[in-house]
């Protein structure tokens, strides 16, 4: 017979990803991990069998979503799904960039997305869940995982490009304001107004 140990503790460190994710704060997520741990011993008669990540992480789902709805919710805008569907789906490229780019990053683009998105693209793309995994944890049907994480992808690509752009547009503003700090003239050169007396140019 499996015992808790064998179910519960191989998990522990995707329990607090996801959490980390849901819940936005170091300390939050280690207490909700603690909780769902003392939950899944409690119901681990419950357990039949099968997948044991799934079944851990689903409560480590619904500790978070009763936490997150005990505080003040941040405003969000409501996830335009016709805005965000696509059927152009290429290699995924933001697969590649949410495992390997700057990690301020992608948690500033995902901060943007509706938990529900944020959630999907997480156990999906980080925790490498597979389709059934991810309908057993969100207890939704395998077809509905599939349109959603379409439409998720996409919105994170989105939220990425636009992420990018800001970023980019800081970093020319930061160089524009070192050379203006360094006396640069838009061309690049010294302004020459005076000459080397200290008197204006010209006299």
């Amino acid at each position: 017979m499996t015992s808790f140990d064998e179910v519960v503790l191989p998990h522990l460190d995707a329990a607090y990803r996801l959490a980390r994710w849901f819940l936005r704060n170091e300390h939050d997520a280690e207490d909700a991990v603690q909780e769902s741990s003392l939950k899944a011993l409690q119901y681990f008669r419950t357990f039949t069998g099968g997948n044991g990540r799934a079944w851990f992480l689903r409560i480590v789902r619904n500790t978070c979503s009763d936490r997150f709805r005990g505080r003040v919710q941040a405003p969000t805008d409501p996830f335009d799904e016709e805005h965000h569907s696509s059927s152009r789906l290429t290699s995924d490229p933001e697969t590649l960039l949410i495992r390997t780019a700057d990690v301020a990053m992608i948690e500033r683009a995902l901060s943007t997305l509706p938990d529900r998105v944020r959630e999907l693209l997480v156990l999906r793309e980080l925790e490498d869940l597979s389709y059934r995994e991810l309908a057993d944890v969100l207890n939704i049907p395998i077809g509905t995982v599939m349109s959603r994480l379409s439409r998720s992808r996409r919105a994170l690509h989105d939220a990425l490009v636009e992420e990018m752009t800001l970023t980019s547009f800081e970093e020319d503003h930061e160089k524009d304001q070192t050379h203006s700090l360094d006396g640069d003239g838009p061309d690049g050169r010294a302004h020459a107004s005076r000459d080397h007396s200290g008197s204006p140019a010209g006299r």
